[in-house]
């Protein structure tokens, strides 16, 4: 699942970290990519506390913060449920006029997951996927990219990576009121397969951010060395 959580503010104007960790299980997903899960100013505390996902939920919290505050890089967190192995962390600088990166991790059953957040010029996210698709095409691991991508057209936008990936909106997710475009998508390689996917429209997604989370289930076709 990927879900902007605005940095636990809602529609309501409140800050409720419990809030939007409870949408994040209700959904129940294996791997939830967040986006603007810290807080921009400062140290960038993380704005989903460490202590408060380990008391209320089952996930822990991929190691991708360059400090000991932030619960990500750039704003961008991967949560995996317990239980679930994780390796490689890895944060990827991503060029542009505003400060943009992505996250990435290996998860048992061979896949690469990664996350991140587009900046708001088509320029710049075209920069920012090159240099994405730069950085993955050295890995031989199936691969899906969640995120906000911040692009508003059905048909255009993606064309650094429609070659090598498939793109897929399931549904508008933004904003969480009215929704009206699908800023949420999943990117996903050769050797994943969506099986299914949907906008998690709640009444408790509907005022816990701006965007409403984006929720797929995959299959991962992992080639043999044989």
């Amino acid at each position: 699942m990927t879900y902007n959580i605005r940095k636990a503010i809602g529609l309501d104007r409140r800050r409720d970290p419990h809030r939007v960790m409870e949408a994040i299980c209700q959904a129940d997903a294996d791997v939830v990519v967040l986006q603007e899960a810290d807080r921009r100013l400062g140290q960038r505390k993380a704005a989903l506390p460490f202590q408060l996902i380990e008391d209320e939920s089952d996930y822990e919290v991929a190691p991708l913060a360059a400090n000991g505050v932030s619960l990500g890089s750039h704003g961008n967190a991967i949560l995996v449920r317990r239980g679930v192995k994780m390796a490689r962390p890895e944060r990827i600088s991503l060029p542009g006029l505003e400060p943009r990166g992505a996250v990435s991790i290996e998860i048992a059953g061979g896949l690469r997951v990664v996350g991140c957040h587009l900046g708001l010029m088509r320029r710049y996210r075209h920069q920012q996927m090159r240099r994405l698709a730069e950085a993955l095409e050295q890995g031989t691991l199936p691969t899906v990219i969640l995120g906000d991508f911040n692009e508003w057209s059905h048909h255009r936008g993606f064309e650094p990576m429609d070659r090598e990936f498939d793109i897929h909106d399931f549904g508008k997710s933004y904003h969480a009121s009215r929704p009206v475009a699908a800023l949420d998508r999943l990117i996903i390689s050769p050797g994943v397969e969506i099986l299914e996917g949907h906008v998690v429209m709640t009444p408790l997604t509907r005022i816990a951010s701006d965007h409403l989370p984006v929720w797929a289930r995959i299959s991962v076709n992992v080639v043999s060395g044989d």
